[in-house]
Formats: structure tokens, C-alpha cells, sequence
């Protein structure tokens, strides 16, 4: 499903862009800059450009401990024992050593406010044993979060031929970590320093300072991959996410990442089309308790389009028929199409927002009849 949803963006983001003007010049590899309230590309070069991803990967180190939390196999509070192959990570580092206490909470700060490659062992550890082990378990969930061109060699993005990803799948997996872990990302992310062991490291975002509606997400550099950075800002309830790939410095990401992001709230509207939980329309129900269901949108459906231009889309729902009870609430009952200038943009499936059980004997009966003559 991930996968279709992707290709409907990349299809929005042409047609958006037919109309919209040309993003900003940036000196970077590969970028690109979503909506993630439509889930929306609305500019992206070179997106699928397989690249080294640096401390980026430190994302889907974050994406799992979190999960792990989520899952109750770890907490916060939790004492993790720091081993030599930790200690001794080449690299930025938060400074932790074997035998001094660390819990799992220090660990994440320190792996995304310093962006530690002591901290991302040291959970790969406390979370499968191995960082080996670890590194399967993050290749695995690449697969699942169908990041088509990534592949993990380690938990904290040093070097290796075998360790890349691409624009297109790190804004995946950033959108994936913001989705699905909010509460721990407006917790870790927008935190400009962190103190441990006596040494405090400030957060390599510069745009945490520059602009205040950004809370995230992660840089990355090494040698090869040049300057990186993953940036993320809400305004007025909208969010954008920019990615900059081989920035060649460390001020030049920062302030071309700005000008993505400013560019996306500029030049593009998010358009909302229906509420979540809001009954978009009743749809007939044969031989059911009631006549009718209810059928809607579990998540608010927006869709990105070039700013003043919102009077081009047109929604039609079309419904599965016969719709035949019992029908089950969160049940797939038609389907949301939406086309921009008479372009397909965009399918969503619709869905029942309320049950409907079978009706009796005679109600059973006389639908059929009245089917059959149908």
C-alpha cells in the first residue's frame, strides 16, 4: 500500500507542478521537498539516486528503538550496559564508557542531539543483542516501509559499499518516523544541545535556530556523502519535509533546505476535501438491520496543489455495489478519485464508519427478490 501511495505522489507532484512556479536553485546531489499532510511530493532531482546516507540512517536506528519501546522491550529508564565495541566507535560520539550508567533515554538523546555512534550501538545492542543482529532486523523494516533502494550495513551510517539509500526512501522513512512515533519525535528532535559525561554537544540542525517552526529531523555527513540534512516544519497545521543530499557545506545545507521549505508554504496550498471520521456519504445496504452506512475517511484527506488553484479539483466518490450486509465498521466500501484539471491525482479507499448487521429471515429475502429483479 506504501508503495501505491508512493507513486501517486510522484504522479501529484507532475501534475502540481504543471502548474506551479520552478523550485529554487540548490547546490546539493539530490533533493526533494513533500507535503505530508497529502503525502505529496511537490519537487524533487535526482530522487532516486542511490547515495552513502551518513548519520541519516540514524533514523531507522531511532525508528526501531522506538518501536521496541512502543512494544514494551524497552524503557526509557533503562540501564544498558555500554560495551567495548560501543566505547570505541570511530566518529561523533556522546562519550560513553563501559562501566558508567547510561540509561535508554541518555542513548537517544545522544544519538540524535549529538548524533553519537557510541549511542546507535549501544540501543542496536540493548535492542537485538548485536548490532549484527540489529542490522538484519533494520533491513527488514527497509523492506516493509518499502524503501526499494536502501540497504544497512550498520546502525550509525559509517561508511560502506554495501550501505546506501536514496532521496525518495530516506523522505519515506522520515515521514514514516514522524507518522508513526509522533510523541517520541516532539520529544527528541527539536532539542537544540544535550550534557552527558561532562561534555555538552549542540544539535548539528542549524535550522532549529534559524526558522522556529522547524523540529527536526537529522543531519548526516561524511566525506563521500558531503553535507546532509533532513529538515521538517509545521505551519498553521501544515507539514512540509525536505530533503538535501551532498551539500558541500555545513551552512549551504542548512539554508537550501530553508529555501525548500519556504518555497513548498509559498507556491502550495493544502487543500482538506474531507475530515476524518466525517460522513462523506450514505451508501445503500442491502439485506442489512439498516438501509444505509455511513462511509468516510479514517485520516483527514488533503491534497497539495499550486496556491489559488484549489477550484480545480474535483472529488468523486463511486461505491461498491451491491453493498451487501453484514458490513463491517473500517470495512473498504467504494472508492475516493480525485483529479486535478481533469488529471487523475489521487485514489483513496473509502470506508464504513459504522457496522451494519444482517437483517432477518424476511428482510434477508425480500432484498434478494428485490436484487434478483434488479
Amino acid at each position: 500500500m506504501r508503495s501505491i501511495l508512493l507513486s501517486l505522489a510522484v504522479l501529484c507532484a507532475s501534475i502540481a507542478n504543471a502548474a506551479a512556479p520552478q523550485p529554487p536553485a540548490v547546490a546539493a546531489r539530490a533533493w526533494l521537498v513533500g507535503d505530508l499532510s497529502s503525502n505529496q511530493i511537490l519537487a524533487a532531482d535526482k530522487a532516486d539516486e542511490r547515495i552513502e546516507p551518513a548519520s541519516l540512517t540514524k533514523m531507522m536506528t531511532a525508528y526501531l528503538v522506538f518501536g521496541a519501546l512502543r512494544d514494551k522491550k524497552l524503557t526509557l529508564e533503562q540501564q544498558v550496559t555500554v560495551s567495548e565495541r560501543a566505547w570505541r566507535a570511530p566518529g561523533s560520539r556522546m562519550f560513553i564508557q563501559p562501566g558508567r550508567p547510561v540509561n535508554v533515554d541518555e542513548l537517544i538523546r545522544g544519538m540524535e542531539i549529538q548524533s553519537g555512534n557510541d549511542a546507535c550501538i549501544a540501543l542496536a545492542e540493548a535492542v537485538a543483542g548485536t548490532e549484527e543482529v540489529f542490522v538484519q532486523m533494520m533491513n527488514r523494516e527497509a523492506e516493509r516501509l518499502g524503501l526499494k533502494n536502501t540497504h544497512f550495513m550498520n546502525a550509525n551510517g559509517l561508511p560502506d559499499a554495501q550501505h546506501y539509500s536514496t532521496a525518495q526512501d530516506l523522505y519515506t522513512l522520515a515521514a514514516s518516523l514522524i507518522r508513526d512515533f509522533p510523541e517520541y519525535y516532539a520529544q527528541y528532535y527539536a532539542v537544540k544541545e544535550f550534557r552527558y559525561n561532562n561534555i555538552t554537544q549542540p544539535n548539528r540542525n542549524r535550522l532549529l535556530w534559524l526558522d522556529p517552526s522547524v523540529d527536526g529531523v537529522k543531519t548526516g555527513h561524511t566525506e563521500a556523502a558531503g553535507f546532509c540534512l533532513i529538515a521538517s516544519s509545521k505551519r498553521n497545521g501544515r507539514r512540509l519535509l525536505s530533503v538535501l543530499l551532498g551539500s558541500p557545506s555545513e551552512s549551504g545545507r542548512a539554508q537550501d533546505s530553508l529555501k525548500l521549505l519556504n518555497w513548498g508554504y509559498q507556491f502550495f496550498d493544502s487543500v482538506k476535501l474531507y475530515s476524518a471520521g466525517e460522513a462523506a456519504k450514505t451508501l445503500d445496504v442491502w439485506k442489512g438491520s439498516a438501509k444505509g452506512v455511513k462511509a468516510g475517511f479514517k485520516s483527514d484527506v488533503m491534497v497539495a496543489v499550486p496556491k489559488g488553484e484549489g477550484e480545480k479539483l474535483k472529488a468523486e466518490l463511486l461505491s461498491q455495489q451491491p453493498l451487501v450486509a453484514p458490513v463491517a465498521q473500517g470495512q473498504r466500501v467504494g472508492t475516493l478519485r480525485v483529479s486535478f484539471e481533469g488529471k487523475p491525482l489521487e485514489e483513496l479507499p473509502l470506508l464504513a464508519l459504522e457496522p451494519v448487521a444482517p437483517a432477518g429471515f424476511f428482510g434477508r429475502a425480500w432484498d434478494t427478490l428485490r436484487l434478483w429483479l434488479k
